[in-house]
């Protein structure tokens, strides 16, 4: 197919996405790496530690690096070497899309804490192991608490508040009943909790849904009811990580977004070059697309997304402010 010509929709962010692993080791139920979606859409493997460096070296303007997506990052053998140069980069590392935390060694947590990690979110879908286990299957909440523990005093031994701790709780039918209980084990980990949305209702749904919606910050007890409620998407907001927070794959291959584990926009971070592969013709298309102001096709990933398709169907576009 002939390039279509775009207007000028170029990027160059100080923050970027890239997947540290597509492995994870628990088999949460409707979890697209439990499936198989994701290693047949983006494959199955690890960032090298020297393809991290060279895209350091490569894009001095970087100031932060968003490491977790479909994987567990705590399983990549060389996750450490790569948290000890970003520290001497001055680049900021995250991990704020999640980590289930089950398996790390105590090096490790010392790692993240005595070289500056910025911010992790844990995903702890309860406050037993038994409402847990129910989701994070494979997954053992007492294990998570006490390696939430250990960073704690990492962070008392090297008189630090990093790395900031999120305790994302994912609410279900089978967990809702735990909400509070988990407000107040957070509070005594030194956490924020982030209660978030069901994004497959078939599984769980939520009982209590007046509960749901007074703890919910969104004020909603589903994603249907948000879209009723607030008139967008629950998470269109991923769209705009197409310009401001791109997500790079594991093997350097260009997605988009954090969303996105079908296809790739082609060109590769690793080879092409950072800045030149976040700008090639069939991304700034779908940035355009994303505006309004082309149509969908073929070879852009987005076309086939959720998001994406259900935003054209209710006649919106993405509204950037800066556009």
């Amino acid at each position: 197919m002939p390039a279509t010509p775009v207007t000028d929709t170029t990027v160059r962010p100080t923050k970027i996405r890239l997947e540290v692993s597509t492995y994870c080791q628990l088999r949460c139920p409707t979890c697209p790496t439990t499936t198989g979606e994701t290693h047949r859409g983006i494959g199955a493997g690890f960032l090298k530690f020297e393809n991290f460096r060279k895209l350091l070296d490569d894009s001095p303007w970087l100031e932060e690096i968003e490491l977790s997506n479909y994987g567990e990052i705590f399983l990549n053998p060389e996750l450490a070497k790569m948290i000890k140069h970003a520290f001497k980069r001055g680049v900021r590392l995250t991990a704020r899309n999640g980590v289930n935390l089950n398996n790390a060694t105590d090096e490790m947590l010392e790692a993240l804490v005595k070289y500056g990690f910025a911010h992790m979110r844990c995903s702890i879908d309860g406050a037993s192991n038994e409402s847990y286990s129910q989701y994070r299957i494979r997954g053992n909440f007492d294990r998570v608490i006490s390696n939430i523990r250990k960073i704690n005093e990492y962070k008392k031994q090297y008189e630090t508040d990093l790395p900031a701790l999120t305790w994302q709780f994912v609410v279900f039918g089978h967990n809702e009943h735990e909400i509070t209980k988990a407000r107040e084990m957070a509070a005594e980990l030194g956490m924020e909790i982030d209660l978030k949305l069901n994004w497959d209702d078939s599984f769980s749904p939520v009982k209590d849904e007046d509960l749901v919606r007074a703890e919910v910050a969104s004020g909603v007890a589903s994603r249907d009811e948000y879209k009723e409620k607030h008139g967008s998407q629950y998470m269109q907001y991923i769209c705009h990580q197409m310009w401001d927070w791109p997500q790079v794959n594991w093997n350097g291959d260009i997605l988009g977004c954090c969303r996105n584990n079908w296809g790739n926009f082609g060109g590769n971070a690793f080879e092409d070059g950072l800045e030149e592969s976040l700008n090639n013709e069939t991304i700034r298309y779908g940035r355009e697309m994303l505006l309004g102001r082309q149509e969908p096709r073929d070879d852009v990933p987005c076309t086939t997304c959720r998001i994406y398709k259900n935003m054209r169907k209710d006649g919106q576009v993405l509204a950037r402010d800066d556009t």
